[in-house]
């Protein structure tokens, strides 16, 4: 696909694993509980059904990329944000606006072993990357395709 976009999407693995995206049935969950504006418009306005995901377990003892999957269904309402019992409930959101959205994603393999925040940091080649900049604390992220190309590389290969 010439123009499939890749990203990468954050998770603490406590709340929602990797695994547990594999467990699913279908191997496919909706990215709902988003609640930041820029990781919002990411969703809305530029992800496409194809597009690539490395799947990412942030807040842990070793923060990795750990999978990958991809965009099965666009942007839509998340209706977590108007369910007052919802951890993700937003009283400004509601039906008629809606204000916050999610994308369906689908697991397609676990990585060979997965690569560290460390490891990422200490490759030359992945210096651009948004997840290493001081301060950059997005849940969504893009990533070019030569950062997921190198990362999956990476994954195939031993340490650095």
């Amino acid at each position: 696909m010439a123009d499939r976009r890749y990203w990468l999407f954050k998770s603490e693995p406590g709340a929602y694993s990797f695994s547990d995206l594999q467990n699913e049935e279908d191997r496919t969950a909706e990215w709902d509980g988003v609640r930041n504006y820029r990781a919002r418009n990411l969703m809305r306005d530029q992800m496409k059904v194809g597009d690539g995901v490395l799947f990412y377990h942030s807040s842990t003892a070793v923060p990795a990329v750990v999978g990958t999957a991809h965009v099965v269904r666009e942007s839509y309402p998340d209706d977590t944000a108007w369910e007052p019992t919802s951890r993700y409930y937003d009283p400004k959101a509601s039906p008629d606006n809606p204000v916050w959205c999610m994308v369906d994603i689908q697991a397609d393999a676990e990585l060979p072993r997965p690569v560290t925040l460390r490891e990422i940091k200490d490759n030359p080649k992945l210096d651009g990357m948004l997840l290493v900049r001081r301060g950059m604390r997005l849940s969504i992220q893009p990533v070019t395709r030569e950062e997921w190309d190198e990362i999956l590389g990476m994954s195939r290969s031993g340490p650095l």
